[in-house]
């Protein structure tokens, strides 16, 4: 509530009641227009705690840094790549959430830190849009191997980049010289509820495979999954028609998923091809998901519905991943791109 007047504290005045009635209620008052355009612009600029830099003023830069940058893709899931192997980048969280934005930034589903590892060969950190940091990022991790290899760094096709949620080892392809993707192993599929993490259980108190769940008025059945990050795969068969704007937040920010979740909705064009939408934690709807591609594909073989063995084609809206599921353990493999190299002032 915006209450500006300034016509004392009489209990009689309608203001005065007004004001009484937001404290009871617990309801914030503002006082001053001012203040509650201040309020507008941070809800406006994206910016949260998480992502807002804290700047000691007793010893901030005199000049703007010059950082460079490459943007690489694959499937059209674009993300802004600073190599940090002997640099460092204050704040990357608010860097994301700045750079992320197509109109004021360089435009793309997040930001890509590329970091030296005592365990691998490089390690990554990887920031959503929204500065939130995320735990995987398979597309990442085949541009990062890219970028490695072209730029000789690590002249071997075979390598390790470690992620947050753990190390994961590759094959590069070459085509020319040059890597044009990659076949990484994503390692094991963790279907323990407590591990996705989901605040219930499937059948049993087991895995959640095609179980029903109440999310906003409908009930969907589902299966849940982490492969670094926690996915939640829902079967449609109007998923190219579906309003994913409207329905991916109200599964990302469901208290059924403390950690909040990324959303698969996929569709059954044969038996060993999904099409697949992807609603990102942190991100929204994008052109493709790794690790979202790997959950559907195991999804889809837990409930039946695609033959196990063999590489399951998932056609995404930026283009097209293989993706095995066997024994349990995920393999992931499809392009790299570069798209251009540049420098932002921050």
């Amino acid at each position: 509530v915006i209450s500006t007047s300034a016509r004392g504290r009489i209990p009689t005045r309608d203001s005065v009641k007004i004001r009484r009635a937001e404290v009871e209620h617990s309801i914030p008052c503002l006082t001053s227009i001012d203040t509650a355009n201040a309020v507008a612009a941070s809800i406006r600029s994206r910016f949260s705690e998480q992502s807002t830099e804290l700047v000691d003023i007793n010893h901030m830069r005199t000049e703007r840094r010059r950082l460079a940058f490459v943007k690489m893709q694959s499937c059209g899931n674009d993300y802004i790549y600073f190599d940090c192997l002997h640099d460092t980048i204050d704040n990357p969280e608010g860097l994301s959430v700045r750079l992320s934005e197509r109109h004021y930034g360089v435009g793309g589903d997040g930001v890509i830190l590329i970091l030296p590892s005592s365990r691998a060969d490089a390690g990554i950190r990887m920031f959503n849009r929204d500065g939130s940091e995320g735990l995987m990022c398979g597309n990442a991790v085949r541009c990062v191997a890219k970028y490695l290899y072209d730029g000789g760094i690590v002249p071997r096709r075979e390598m390790t980049i470690e992620t947050a949620s753990g190390v994961r080892a590759l094959r590069v392809v070459t085509r020319g010289g040059k890597a044009c993707g990659a076949c990484v192993d994503m390692g094991e599929a963790a279907l323990d509820p407590a591990r996705v993490p989901a605040a219930f259980t499937g059948a049993h108190g087991g895995p959640i495979v095609d179980a029903p769940v109440q999310i906003g008025e409908q009930t969907h059945r589902v299966t849940c999954l982490s492969l670094g990050n926690p996915h939640c795969v829902v079967f449609r068969d109007d998923v190219d028609t579906m309003d994913v704007d409207a329905l991916g937040p109200q599964f990302e920010e469901s208290p059924l998923f403390p950690e909040r979740v990324n959303v698969e909705f996929a569709r059954v064009v044969g038996p060993r091809a999904l099409r697949l939408r992807v609603w990102e934690r942190g991100s929204g709807e994008t052109m493709a998901c790794g690790t979202g591609a790997c959950a559907a594909a195991v999804a889809a073989v837990l409930c039946g519905r695609c033959e196990p063995g063999g590489e399951i084609t998932v056609m995404l809206r930026g283009g097209e991943l293989k993706v095995r599921y066997e024994n349990g353990r995920v393999w992931l493999t499809g392009d790299a791109y570069e798209s251009f190299r540049g420098e932002v002032l921050v």
